[in-house]
């Protein structure tokens, strides 16, 4: 009796392995009653569509890097079908549906965050969005009917703010924030940084950020420079900051009062994925800011923040 008990022993713990492993295997799939493991699973003709249909609609992520001429592009999220997840949607009925496809997004392996300080003028070329920069010094008279506009079109723009602008107009700083838009930095007193010390930059940067945060409660995270003037030490000091210095794709050159048709139609005609739209609150804007909108839509790009289009994120379109 005494030689048995260690084979009992034996038989029993293997059976007790056996029956921890069929709960703890990630794999087993109930099927009709039946345990279907994941080995077998991959021998079902429904399997075998669904990974079919992966191999055909998978998109690869597209890595952040630093272009020649655009300097720093964020990357863009890939695509892929969540197999088991889609098997288990599909198994009770048996038969292949596209409908009941489960997809899940592929982060890229290099990010914005991971290159060296550079200027951002585009977002992902991949990404059918589009931003909208309002830089704002001066031009108050027509801030509400641009407001108007945004607000009837649903969009929502990123505005960069002249420190001494939010000091003068505490109340419009907030109405712009209280209406949902994003808010960057536009330095403090619309300097020609290129021909300003390190020191100098960051003074004008630092006193911005103190005077909007008091005043709206925002830590800012993208910096636009006045007149798109810079150098890499204006660069540097945003990114010591933790900002990231944006240009532009597209300029409405509305400080020069050009006739609002002819600007509208230059501006739809020359965006693209990823594009930038810089502007000012001006008349030209003001009237040709709704037939802007309208005409980038019409072309089949949705419209976000600075955030929205730096994202990663894919949008709705993109699905598939």
């Amino acid at each position: 009796m005494k030689r048995k008990r260690p084979l009992i022993l034996i038989v029993n713990l293997t059976m007790f392995i056996f029956t921890v492993a069929s709960f703890v295997n990630p794999y087993n799939t109930i099927v009709k009653g039946n345990t279907k493991t994941y080995l077998e699973m991959k021998h079902d003709k429904l399997y075998e569509k669904i990974q079919m249909y992966r191999d055909e609609h998978k998109v690869e992520p597209i890595d952040a890097t630093v272009d020649k001429i655009w300097k720093a592009i964020p990357g863009y999220n890939g695509l892929d079908v969540n197999i088991k997840a889609s098997y288990n949607k599909m198994k009770k009925d048996g038969k292949f549906d596209e409908t009941k496809i489960v997809v899940k997004e592929i982060s890229p392996n290099v990010h914005l965050g991971d290159l060296p300080p550079n200027p951002i003028y585009r977002g992902n070329p991949k990404k059918p969005m589009v931003a909208l920069l309002i830089n704002v010094a001066w031009g108050n008279e027509y801030i509400s009917p641009i407001l108007n506009v945004l607000k009837n079109s649903k969009v929502k723009a990123t505005f960069f703010f002249d420190g001494s602008w939010v000091k003068k107009n505490p109340d419009i700083a907030m109405k712009i924030y209280q209406e949902g838009h994003e808010i960057g930095n536009h330095a403090y007193s619309h300097p020609d940084l290129q021909r300003r010390s390190k020191s100098d930059t960051i003074k004008e940067l630092v006193k911005t950020n103190n005077i909007v945060k008091e005043t709206i409660g925002v830590k800012l995270k993208w910096f636009a420079p006045p007149s798109g003037s810079f150098n890499q030490v204006t660069i540097q000091v945003a990114d010591q900051l933790n900002m990231k210095t944006i240009l532009w794709t597209v300029d409405t050159v509305d400080w020069k009062k050009p006739q609002t048709t002819e600007m509208v139609n230059r501006i739809v005609k020359n965006v693209d994925n990823g594009s930038m739209v810089l502007m000012h609150p001006t008349k030209p804007v003001a009237e040709g800011l709704d037939a802007m909108i309208t005409g980038i839509k019409a072309k089949g790009y949705q419209l976000g923040t600075v955030s929205d289009l730096m994202s990663e994120k894919r949008i709705d379109k993109d699905k598939y």
